[in-house]
């Protein structure tokens, strides 16, 4: 792209705020250098990028890429034989360090399928032990561990023993010689140990003087008693040095060995601190990702394949495609967002010419700069601040002539100014290229200006260059409803208010609403009809015309506000209808059901007290009346009656061809009277186990049915919303276990329970009573034999707990 038009439409403002959210100067460099690409696949790449680093950024929050230096000219000194700094060594242990950091969080993401940003964190080589090597020798960027070498350890304790020998002879001095001295203090001249004396008294301190004070009143005395130790000191620290310098040389060889990785974990880290900088931008101003068309078509090879510059320029060739624009509540990203007016704009779909009208501070080069500026920021991998779908198309340039360019230097009129714009732009755009006019034709006679304006309009529009141009004369706006391919479009200005609505209404002409203005601001009348005088007869007609279309227009959008606030009302009314009806039946089922588990709950207390009672005359040996039979049998029937019809409102149980069967699923075993849980899918010959209470068992396919989820729910809530003995029967185990009681105690549970199970139509039930002397089995025998819900009973096979357990087969109803 020209450099010009990135300033003309504040690109560079753009990329001021993106080089503001990079972290490492690398990063920051990349932002100040990018600029629009043309190649699809570059674009494309770039814009999946940017929504692929703002996914992390919402899901885990930002790597934060400090400690990124550009270690490139030190790796390369180190690979000609120059060691290495202390602080060059310590920014590559931080590189290292950030590059660590970022593979851990490249690996919190750990996607199914990889991203765009995938295999740049999959890429990073934190070296750990060359970074755990240059973390424990280096210390800071002045100062190197004592146990970074044997030497070096063995040196720094030399150098604390004399520097305590040296302190301790110079505190015998100071005290010896407190009168003479300037301060008592200790202080170091040349690298050697002295005391401040005072200028007169210097030739009571036997020693070397370094130094004068800036006063003259103090020289500084090195005492004789310290000279040999001073000596000492500065051999040890040279050799202090000397260490230094190996241990440096070491760990430059050490960072050689690893250039490759180094060099590489610099590159990826700053591409990604670029890339993170491009969402943290998106996010500022709520940006989407654009859609290109083109880009169906386009497939991404692996970033390692290929390294492109994002600030380079490649012209793809295959780019024939419709350009088309269709941004959708796009908003210019400079302007305050609290403030800004969103923008529906087309452009390319059925016309390549769109010339807008209006007033002045209307609108109008606000929604030129934000087209072109939201076309640059797209083909840079930016993300547009719009709604989503907003559809861009690749323009290989873009020109625009906006704004006041008179220059005095060069004694150019702001017409011929915008003139010589418009003659390169002429001379250079072709039809892969967006032109944007800004009042073209002003400056000069009107009827002049608004002849070339349509001369030059004509030309572009021939060409098939997609232009958009501003204006204020009305000749341009009947060229664009009188010639196919080209579009009127306008600025809303409400009159009432006297301020601009900054709309953008396609396919509308603007009115200059001069006179309207002028009226409501106090301009006599009079004058305004003798100004309307002047005007063409023609002219007046068609801006009458328009205003009449705007009137219109505006009525149209008040209906259809109307209208979709009535629609909006009905749907409200409907959903709080349905809502209400859906309320009221399920308050009605909940009556029912509690009404009827009331009646249940009375019938089976009535039903167990005339067990009770009739239990313990048996007990006495008194004989029980026919009525008192009678009337447990008709309690027994109004039970069964009320459990008949509960049972018919259940839906129907889907049998097992009709859904595939899967392990948990609740299932009705007929033969068996029982529900329970699949245990083990049918097998080839069509078996199945199922899982009922303690006991499994396998079945045939053919004889389960699947219980629908809204069946086990009601069954549920009966049970927990019931303490009945039928809601107990719903759930009642397929045996009971009478060992350790007593005969008279067993026999009164055995007969509750065979109750229980003939009211929860149990087909079969295992009592287990143990072998001991076998006068409860006898027991239980004679009652089962004397029991009219009793069809048959046996000793179970041995495999089923034989001689110890009877199983009984239940009459059926």
């Amino acid at each position: 792209m020209n450099e010009k038009v990135l300033k003309t439409l504040e690109y560079d403002k753009i990329l001021t705020q993106l080089e503001a959210l990079a972290v490492s100067d690398g990063a920051k460099k990349c932002c100040r250098e990018l600029r629009p690409m043309t190649k699809t696949e570059d674009i494309v790449r770039a814009q999946k990028e940017t929504s692929d680093a703002e996914a992390r950024l919402i899901a885990h929050g930002a790597p934060g890429f400090t400690g990124i230096h550009d270690i490139r000219a030190s790796v390369k000194r180190a690979e000609s034989g120059s060691s290495l700094s202390i602080i060059e060594l310590l920014r590559v242990q931080q590189l290292l360090a950030m590059a660590s950091k970022a593979k851990i969080y490249g690996r919190e993401d750990s996607r199914e399928v990889p991203d765009s940003l995938s295999e740049r964190f999959n890429g990073l080589a934190p070296v750990t032990p060359l970074r755990q090597l240059l973390e424990a020798d280096i210390l800071s960027e002045e100062e190197i561990a004592d146990n970074a070498s044997p030497g070096l350890a063995r040196v720094r304790r030399q150098l604390r023993t004399i520097s305590d020998r040296i302190h301790t002879e110079l505190n015998s001095l100071l005290i010896k010689n407190r009168s003479y001295l300037q301060d008592a203090v200790i202080t170091m001249r040349d690298g050697r140990y002295c005391l401040p004396v005072k200028t007169e008294n210097k030739g009571q301190v036997s020693g070397i003087v370094h130094d004068q004070s800036g006063s003259g009143k103090a020289v500084f005395i090195e005492p004789l008693s310290v000279v040999k130790l001073n000596n000492e000191w500065r051999e040890l620290e040279i050799q202090e040095q000397k260490e230094i310098e190996q241990i440096l040389a070491e760990l430059s060889t050490r960072v050689v060995e690893h250039s490759g990785e180094v060099t590489a974990d610099y590159k990826l880290l700053t591409e990604l601190d670029f890339i993170f900088a491009r969402a943290r931008l998106s996010r500022s101003y709520k940006g989407v990702e654009p859609v290109y068309p083109e880009a169906a078509n386009v497939v991404l090879r692996p970033a390692g394949e290929k390294t492109f510059d994002y600030g380079g320029f490649e012209e793809d060739e295959t780019n024939d495609y419709p350009r088309v624009i269709d941004l959708k509540k796009a908003r210019h990203p400079l302007l305050d967002p609290a403030k800004v007016v969103p923008i529906d704009l087309r452009l390319g779909d059925g016309f390549d010419l769109l010339i807008v009208t209006g007033p002045n501070t209307g609108g109008k080069t606000v929604s030129l700069k934000t087209t072109g500026l939201l076309c640059l920021m797209g083909q840079s991998g930016l993300h547009i601040p719009a709604a989503v779908n907003s559809r861009l198309c690749i323009f290989r340039e873009i020109y625009a002539d906006i704004g006041d360019e008179q220059s005095i230097e060069q004694s150019l009129s702001t017409f011929s100014s915008h003139m010589t714009n418009i003659v390169k732009i002429m001379a250079a755009a072709d039809e892969k290229s967006l032109v944007l006019l800004d009042e073209l034709g002003a400056g000069t006679d009107p009827v002049e200006g608004a002849a070339l304006a349509m001369a030059i309009l004509s030309r572009l529009h021939a060409r098939g260059i997609r232009t958009m141009a501003t204006t204020h004369y009305s000749e341009l706006k009947v060229y664009a409803l009188s010639t196919e391919g080209v579009e009127n479009a306008s600025c809303e200005f409400d009159v009432e208010t006297l301020r601009p609505t900054y709309r953008l209404l396609i396919g509308i002409p603007g009115k200059s609403n001069a006179f309207a203005i002028s009226r409501k601001l106090g301009l006599d009348d009079d004058i305004i009809a003798e100004a309307g005088g002047y005007i063409d007869t023609n002219e007046e007609a068609f801006e009458d015309v328009i205003a009449d279309l705007d009137r219109q227009r505006k009525e149209m959008e008040k209906t259809k506000e109307e209208v979709r606030r009535l629609q909006q009302e009905a749907e409200d009314l409907q959903k709080g209808a349905k809502r209400l009806q859906k309320d009221l039946e399920a308050k009605k089922a909940a009556l029912l059901h509690d009404a009827k588990e009331e009646a249940r709950q009375i019938l089976l207390d009535a039903k167990e007290a005339a067990d009770k009672a009739i239990r313990d005359m048996h007990k006495k040996g008194e004989k029980v009346s026919r009525e008192m039979e009678e009337a447990r049998t008709s309690l027994r029937l109004a039970l069964e009656k009320m459990n008949d019809s509960d049972r018919s409102d259940e839906p129907r149980r889907v049998t097992v061809t009709e859904k595939k069967l899967r392990l948990g699923d609740l299932v009705f075993v007929h033969s068996m009277g029982l529900k329970g849980t699949v245990a083990s899918l049918p097998d080839a010959k069509g078996k199945l186990s199922v899982q009922m209470g303690i006991l499994r068992s396998e079945v045939d396919a053919s004889d389960v049915e699947l219980v629908p989820e809204e069946t086990a729910t009601l069954e549920g809530k009966r049970t927990r919303t019931s303490v009945s003995g039928y809601s107990k029967g719903l759930t009642i185990s397929p045996e009971i276990n009478l060992i350790g009681l007593r005969t008279d105690e067993a026999i009164q549970q055995l007969d509750k329970y065979i109750d229980d199970a003939y009211l929860a139509r149990l087909e079969k039930v295992r009592i287990i009573h143990g072998r001991g002397t076998g006068a409860l089995k006898s027991a239980v025998a004679s009652f089962l034999k004397k029991n009219k819900h009793v069809a048959s009973y046996s000793e179970a096979p041995f495999n089923e707990g034989g001689y110890g357990v009877t199983l009984a087969e239940l009459k059926q109803k």
